[in-house]
Formats: C-alpha cells, sequence, structure tokens
C-alpha cells in the first residue's frame, strides 16, 4: 500500500498514534487480545536509518507469538526483516507520566531474550516515522527465549548480543545501544502511552527495542540471536 504521508503528507505524530490506537479499538472488539507492547527505533543506528530522532510504539497481540525454534511462513508475513530485543516481563503495572528507570526494574519480573518480526505494509518499507507509527510501529511477529532471567542479577546495558543468520554473524550490539539502557526504553514507553491514557499492565511482554540494525529475511532463513547471561533465542523462515 502506499504511505499515508503519501497521501496526507501534514500528518502528525499524534494523528499516527490516534490511527494506531483505533485500529487497536478494532481488533479488541474482534476478541483479539493484548499481550504486551513494543518500543522502536531506540538505537541511534536506527534513528539515523530512518532519519529520526525518537524511538515510537506500539501494540502486541496474541496472534502474533511465535514460539522459540519454531518456523514461520511467508504467508504470515509481506516484507519481514529481524531485529534482536531484551524483552521484559511486568509483575506491576506502569503508567506514565514521570516513570523511571527504577520504576520499570521495580516492576519487572524477568527479561528474556527475544527477536521481533517487524513488516510493513508499505512497499518498499518507504515510511516516514509518522507510517509506521499508524501501522502499529511496523510490528509483525515476535519470539522470546525460554529462560526468565532477574534484572537483579545482570547489567542490561552491558549484556552483548549476536546474531547469526544461517550460521554466520551478521549482527552484533549490546545493551546500551537501546537508549543506553532498555529499561529506559520501557520508562519511554510507559510515558509515551500515558499521553494516550495507555498503560503497561502487569503480564505484559514489552520488548524494549533493537541492539543491532535490522537483517532482511528471505525464505529459508535460520536466525539465532545469542544474548550474554539471558541464552539464545532461534526463529527460521520456511522455503
Amino acid at each position: 500500500m502506499q504511505a499515508l504521508t503519501e497521501l496526507k503528507s501534514d500528518l502528525t505524530l499524534d494523528e499516527a498514534y490516534e490511527i494506531q490506537l483505533q485500529v487497536v479499538k478494532e481488533k479488541l472488539s474482534e476478541g483479539i487480545q493484548i499481550v504486551g507492547k513494543k518500543i522502536g527505533l531506540t538505537s541511534r543506528d536506527m534513528q539515523i536509518m530512518y532519519g529520526i530522532d525518537t524511538p515510537d510504539c506500539g501494540h502486541l497481540f496474541e496472534n502474533m507469538i511465535v514460539k522459540n525454534n519454531h518456523e514461520v511462513s511467508f504467508k504470515d508475513v509481506i516484507q519481514p526483516k529481524i531485529e534482536a530485543e531484551i524483552a521484559f516481563v511486568l509483575k506491576k503495572d506502569l503508567q506514565g507520566p514521570n516513570v523511571t528507570v527504577e520504576d520499570v526494574l521495580q516492576a519487572t519480573d524477568y527479561v528474556l531474550p527475544s527477536i521481533e518480526i517487524i513488516d510493513s505494509r508499505i512497499k518498499d518499507w518507504n515510511i516516514k516515522l509518522q507510517d509506521t507509527v499508524a501501522d502499529n510501529a511496523s510490528s509483525g511477529l515476535y519470539v522470546l527465549g525460554d529462560k526468565p532471567v532477574s534484572v537483579d542479577v545482570v547489567s542490561l546495558p552491558d549484556i552483548k548480543m549476536k546474531v547469526y543468520q544461517n550460521g554466520q554473524i551478521v549482527k552484533e550490539g549490546v545493551g546500551k545501544n537501546a537508549m543506553e539502557q532498555p529499561a529506559a526504553c520501557v520508562a519511554w514507553l510507559a510515558n509515551k502511552l500515558g499521553e494516550f491514557g495507555v498503560v503497561l499492565r502487569a503480564g505484559e511482554v514489552i520488548l524494549s527495542g533493537a541492539l543491532a540494525t535490522t537483517v532482511d529475511v528471505v525464505p529459508g532463513d535460520e536466525f539465532t540471536a545469542v544474548f550474554e547471561h539471558l541464552g539464545e533465542v532461534k526463529v527460521t523462515f520456511a522455503k
């Protein structure tokens, strides 16, 4: 489809979020449940790539979950890319404004390694920030690791990460690539969504943002993201 900003050149970021929230409302009315949220464009490299200076965010639904080590059909994606991220699972609600990193750490039950499969309805990813926000922050699918780890036993900014594509290292990153501290990304999310009356709920999964730039996906690809102290997460794409 054509980018919304090509159809309405003066589309504002707030209007884009209102579009996203309207789509969320429609999905809820269809009985599709929210299971979490995601933050995008948290790394400076990603912001430079898209010519912006702020993150964005979207919602995760129950039909976006892919089990670790499972296969994704290309019938379920359009033009996928993958990102490796630290996922937070909350044990307490978080509601902006004024949520801090310490608030996030206290509200976190555990963290997990994750792969987010981002996707876009807009041809050739020819998007601006408003386009990706309106398209639920280009959310597609996501995969979580199997090893819950307490935030009390790791230094999130110092966690090293490597992404393997078909057995070859294609990306490396570290926790601080996501706004210097992945928990700061979650705090930003709580405060941003708080502007629209949205709360991060206990039990939700929060994908905190990529630790490296995206990797394009083609049929037959196998990806493994290995995180220091957190373990690994894996997904394959059908040929």
